[in-house]
């Protein structure tokens, strides 16, 4: 496919998307929020706080979330993450199905991602791992449908929108793994 019916094609999905999308409430820059901020989507407990307010819970996502960037021990870090009991959070899920793709176990990967997107559809950093993996499968098109959706949810000027553009401009076949 030539790159000017791929970017018609995308400028299509995203004329789609950005008509059928509903507007989204919260986006990070960066995507999911730095390692001192919890994750978002609290769900409230009969008290009427919600699961990331404790202290246990930030402070163990924050524990997963080094162990997978500064440590690199993804195994270590998906049983941090499922320990935290709240692997419905898209931000949880994700990093959960990250972790499996860095480990090479990509249909339990795919699970997570989406599990991530199912909890919450306009999760950009899962649009953008998910369109990573994509790019890992040679599934070109679909990865160019998630450059879509992320481009409708924060535009082209995003981390996750570079990041996975970046990896659809490169040579399939090359062996890159992100």
């Amino acid at each position: 496919m030539s790159k000017n019916a791929i970017r018609l094609m995308v400028l299509a999905v995203f004329s789609v998307l950005l008509a059928t999308t509903p507007a989204v409430r919260h986006a990070y820059a960066g995507g999911d929020p730095p390692a001192s901020d919890p994750p978002p989507s609290p769900k409230k407990k009969k008290g009427g706080t919600s699961y990331i307010e404790e202290p246990a819970f930030v402070q163990g996502y924050r524990v997963a979330y080094t162990t997978i960037y500064d440590r690199n021990d993804y195994a270590a870090a998906i049983d941090q993450l499922k320990a935290l009991g709240h692997d419905d959070n898209a931000a949880v899920a994700n990093l959960i199905g990250y972790s499996y793709r860095k480990l090479g176990n990509y249909q339990l990967s795919q699970v997570w991602y989406e599990r991530a997107l199912k909890s919450d559809p306009n999760h950009l950093k899962t649009w953008q791992y998910y369109g990573l993996w994509q790019v890992e499968q040679g599934n070109r098109d679909q990865a160019q449908y998630h450059l879509g959706r992320i481009a409708s949810l924060c535009g082209t000027g995003c981390e996750e929108y570079r990041s996975l553009a970046a990896a659809l401009d490169k040579q399939p076949g090359t062996g890159l793994v992100y």
